[in-house]
């Protein structure tokens, strides 16, 4: 039988690592300068966090979660996303009572059963942030500036910047009225989904992929124009910061996200490289999530985005993963004797920070040289028995191929003068 991997998956080959690894790197490196420490959780949670902290009537939750019984017949789901998992893992271990503010970082796997596509897999990592214990509206804005930064300093262009306020427990319940009367009116046109949606969660409809939907949604009532006092002052706030800053943005009413959540500030950042579903990563405020988890009333902010579908967008703008992985240094090796011999020696150059590699496979010297090439050396030291009898060895420079002959006691040291 020919293995291949589950459907909605994908290897991540030696020949595509080096991009992932560029992204991370990057990734943790505005984290350290916004000063957020990363956090990581099991993949797996027991099922009824994601119920309760998803919501039970999104997608996510009602038809998405890779959910299963252990041996102990106790219901487990692979985590679908990570805002959950960590307020879990800050009550559990009362995090929020050693500090009043706690900024935290994550990069990691997700599962969810969607319909395999352009940037959407089953297994799917995503980065972001949570900070955790602020209802300012600077924090607010310090998030979206994380992953603003992060996509700019990996040189994204042709970005859009969507803001929105989905209001509160406050002000939400007469909206909802008032946008379920304007729907209901329409109800028989719209696509079957958002029929559904009109029951269970009817702000959803406004942010339905459905071209109709959207037309019948065009003039209906918005949240943004239906907020209570305190919702309007911070979402003002958000507004008059970013314009301080100089971010461009947009308010964009229909902009609701697809979790339960979310109170208040909501965002998404889009790109034009990524087709219809053009969401890189969003996030908003979730004020309400850790009380309903269990723990005390805690304001928090945070946002999410794939890292598939960044490097999707870095691929179709051309732009630079950094360097593929270069070896230093390249020994070829002619015989059981200078293999032997030549360990020691590549074993002090590793040390010393030069990569370094060997043959192992007892090639023949134009087999190992079109190997070196292969692995873009920048320096071959040939090193046969020839070589060893007079303790020396001759080195190549691949680049314009000067050979130089030395001592072996000497090779180390030529090396750490080459590469210092």
């Amino acid at each position: 039988m020919n293995y291949r991997v589950p459907t909605g998956t994908k290897d991540i080959l030696p020949t595509e690592i080096f991009k992932w690894q560029f992204v991370e790197k990057k990734i943790i490196d505005v984290m350290r300068r916004f000063n957020y420490t990363e956090i990581r959780t099991p993949i797996f949670e027991h099922t009824d966090l994601f119920k309760r902290g998803i919501g039970e009537a999104t997608d996510v939750v009602g038809k998405e979660m890779y959910t299963f019984l252990d041996k102990g017949e106790e219901s487990l789901t692979l985590r679908p996303e990570m805002t959950a998992s960590v307020i879990r893992a800050l009550i559990e271990s009362n995090l929020t009572e050693q500090q009043p503010l706690n900024k935290l970082f994550y990069l990691g796997p997700m599962f969810r059963q969607e319909r395999p596509q352009k940037g959407r897999l089953r297994q799917f990592h995503q980065f972001g942030v949570e900070a955790i214990g602020s209802r300012s509206s600077e924090i607010d804005v310090e998030t979206m500036l994380v992953a603003l930064t992060i996509y700019e300093e990996l040189g994204l262009k042709n970005l859009s910047f969507k803001i929105n306020s989905v209001g509160c427990p406050v002000c939400r319940p007469d909206y909802r009225k008032k946008l379920v009367a304007f729907l209901s009116a329409v109800k028989d046109q719209l696509s079957a989904e958002s029929q559904k949606r009109l029951e269970t969660n009817p702000m959803r409809i406004l942010d339905s992929k459905s071209e109709k939907d959207n037309e019948l949604t065009k003039n209906a009532p918005l949240m943004k124009d239906h907020l209570c006092e305190e919702c309007s002052t911070h979402f003002d706030k958000v507004k008059i910061l970013l314009n301080g800053l100089n971010v461009k943005y947009e308010v964009d009413g229909k902009l609701v996200r697809g979790l339960d959540y979310y109170t208040k500030t909501a965002y998404e950042i889009q790109s034009e490289n990524l087709g219809s579903q053009n969401a890189l990563g969003g996030g908003g405020r979730y004020d309400l999530l850790t009380e309903s988890l269990g723990g005390k009333p805690t304001p928090s902010v945070g946002f999410a985005a794939g890292i598939e579908r960044l490097i999707i967008v870095m691929e179709a703008e051309n732009l630079s993963f950094g360097a593929s992985p270069d070896i230093d240094v390249y020994v070829v090796v002619l015989g059981e004797a200078a293999s032997a011999a030549a360990m020691p020696y590549v074993q002090t150059m590793r040390q010393h920070n030069i990569v370094c590699e060997m043959d192992y496979l007892k090639r023949s010297m134009k087999a190992q040289m079109r190997d070196a090439n292969r692995q873009k050396a920048k320096f071959t030291v040939i090193l046969g028995d020839h070589e060893i009898a007079k303790n020396e060895c001759v080195v190549k420079n691949m680049d314009n191929g000067e050979q130089t002959t030395i001592a072996l006691s000497q090779l180390d040291t030529y090396f750490q003068e080459k590469f210092s």
